[in-house]
């Protein structure tokens, strides 16, 4: 026998050996499947499909506990996505899959998407001020203060305008307290950011958001008027949905980039160094520290203590919740009356609410 031949058969039995000793000697199992794609609904009809909690290895005796909280919180509409599909849809209290009801501040988030959407198309750059676009005498703050005012200031809710002086936005509730960008308060300021896309566009803010957004994805759904002269969206619960699965898309839906995935990246991470749970309209969780609307103060911690840490969240009065998980390629919703006496965006609701879903979600 050659010495090459030799060489050839020590060369196969170390690698035979090496391939039993990785992947055992009955069954290689070392070669992952391979992982499944993001599932995106039709853009027209109700087709949507779905996997069973059977299917995750998901805790299904906690279901019913999940569903009591929910029924006894005053819940309308509940859903869990995995990677796009649907695993829980539940309706509570007369409500159904095509019944409309508002996002409430939960919409801020469509604001802030479709304001990147005007400025990756060129209309408005975030970091100019709001009067380049919509004029000055926006505020009754003396001009240099109002000039320095950006688009980014009200994405990130550092407009250093007064919080406490009603939820209207006519120059008169817009009174200077601080500069731009050294105070953070939550505050409806933030639509003028429609009247600064529409005025760049030279389009209605309802036409340009259902050309650039609502259409492309599927939504549903109008804004409409509310007593104090905002606008606040309406849809079914699955236009909500659908508009989480976009954020966990990266900005993609199903090959088409509707928003800047670098835009919601920043949008979804800390925007300015005094609330650090805030990014551009977007609560984040698993931070340092947070502050609540309507208070100056400080809290330690992460905003929902019980939920994954790289969460972000759309948040609206009375328990309207958009919650995005990537680690877990969640998306959940929730839709309703207010959980308690708390009609506060955030409350002990989410801290419970994400007990129950930990005790079912794997």
């Amino acid at each position: 026998m050659s010495n090459n031949l030799r060489n050839l058969i020590r060369l196969t039995s170390l690698l035979i050996s090496i391939l039993f000793i990785s992947c055992g000697e009955t069954e290689c199992d070392c070669v992952s499947p391979p992982e499944e794609a993001m599932y995106f609904p039709p853009i027209t009809g109700t087709t949507w499909e779905t996997k069973t909690p059977e299917s995750m290895g998901w805790n299904t005796t906690n279901i019913a506990g999940l569903d009591a909280y929910l029924t006894e919180k005053n819940t309308k509409s509940f859903i869990v996505l995995h990677n796009g599909k649907i695993v829980l849809e539940k309706y509570y209290n007369g409500h159904t899959a095509t019944t409309p009801w508002y996002w409430a501040s939960a919409g801020k988030t469509l604001t802030s998407t479709v304001t990147g959407i005007a400025a990756q198309e060129g209309f408005i750059n975030i970091n100019n001020k709001v009067s380049d676009y919509i004029g000055t005498g926006w505020t009754s703050a003396p001009l240099a203060k109002e000039n320095l005012i950006t688009c980014k200031n009200l994405l990130s809710m550092n407009s250093g305008l007064n919080d406490a002086l009603g939820d209207t936005v006519t120059p008169n509730n817009l009174q200077y307290v601080a500069d731009a960008g050294t105070r953070w308060a939550y505050h409806n300021v933030y639509v003028k950011l429609q009247d600064v896309v529409a005025t760049a566009t030279n389009q209605t803010w309802d036409n340009y958001f259902n050309n650039k957004l609502r259409n492309p994805i599927g939504m549903t759904g109008a804004w409409v008027t509310d007593p104090t002269a905002l606008s606040v969206y309406w849809s079914n619960s699955r236009s909500m949905a659908r508009f989480g699965l976009l954020a966990l898309a990266n900005g993609n839906w199903n090959g088409t980039q509707i928003i800047n995935s670098n835009y919601l990246n920043a949008a979804t991470t800390t925007s300015q160094p005094i609330n650090l749970a805030y990014g551009y309209l977007w609560w984040l969780n698993g931070k340092s520290s947070f502050h609540l609307p309507q208070s100056q103060l400080q809290f330690n911690g992460s905003i929902i203590t019980t939920a994954p840490a790289d969460m972000y969240c759309a948040l609206g009065k009375n328990d309207q919740k958009i919650y995005v998980v990537p680690s877990r390629k969640l998306v959940i919703i929730r839709m309703g009356e207010a959980a308690d006496s708390s009609n506060l965006a955030l409350s002990n609701f989410d801290e419970v609410l994400w007990q129950k879903i930990n005790a079912v979600v794997n």
